[in-house]
């Protein structure tokens, strides 16, 4: 990780126009994401957090304030940015493989590229075997890998997720998020990762960011002060612990 700053916002605003009036969502949010760390954003239900996330992918453009990819301000969609959602949004007539391929195909890659590179990210997160499987054959939680592979499939510099795992159980969520490490190690992607588990949070991140109630705004930062790897005693480690608490209490204070 280096300080260099690979995705920034200023003082982001959003509302939305609604038949009741406008709901304002975020409120002056402003932060920095640097160089291959992993960022966890935690906060209440109906915050934010979501419009934040499709607002740093260029997906939805903010009311007010700037996103900046690098030294250039970001105006839509870059293939630089990869982005999972809660659902996982695959494409229900494309096997896994296949959606794997699809960001690959839409870039111009030529097929038999595009379909190594595609069985490789399968391999990475675990489903060697079940390339030619529909998503309707899968579990949730393969569903779930197959749309992380599809989203480092063209080896963008920044992974954005919005709860991946939040509709699983807690045992396939808990090694999904092993296997989400394990690729961040490897590759040392730039994660920023919306949770609303602060263990998960406290786990995963070098630093977590707390979102106040609606409309959302940055109300804490917290480092996360032991070193990687971080193994199984985790959960009773003193310092994963106060980490713990530290997030409830800044969530208590102002995020919820």
């Amino acid at each position: 990780m280096t300080d260099r700053p690979v995705l920034s916002a200023s003082r982001i605003t959003h509302i939305y126009p609604t038949p009741r009036g406008e709901i304002q969502a975020l409120r002056e949010v402003s932060l920095t994401l640097r160089r291959g760390e992993f960022v966890c954003l935690v906060g209440p239900s109906g915050c934010g957090k979501t419009t934040l996330l499709r607002i740093l992918s260029g997906l939805l453009p903010p009311t007010r304030g700037e996103i900046w990819l690098g030294d250039q301000p970001l105006r839509g969609p870059d293939q630089r940015i990869g982005i999972v959602f809660q659902k996982d949004s695959l494409l229900p007539w494309r096997t896994a493989i296949e959606n794997v391929r699809l960001p690959l195909e839409l870039g111009g890659w030529p097929g038999p590229e595009a379909t190594q590179r595609a069985q490789a990210l399968l391999e990475q997160v675990g489903l060697q075997g079940f390339e030619h499987a529909y998503p309707r054959e899968l579990s949730g939680g393969m569903q779930q890998r197959v749309a992380l592979a599809r989203a480092l499939a063209a080896d963008p510099e920044i992974l954005l997720l919005d709860e991946p795992f939040a509709t699983l159980d807690a045992i396939t969520r808990e090694r999904l998020n092993e296997v989400l490490v394990e690729l961040w190690e490897r590759q040392r992607k730039t994660v920023l990762m919306v949770t609303h588990d602060v263990h998960e949070a406290a786990w995963l991140a070098d630093r977590v960011l707390v979102m106040s109630p609606r409309p959302g705004t940055i109300v804490a930062e917290i480092q996360i002060p032991f070193p990687r790897p971080r193994g199984a005693d985790r959960w009773s480690h003193p310092a994963f612990l106060q980490t713990v608490w530290a997030i409830r209490q800044a969530l208590g204070n102002g995020g919820g």
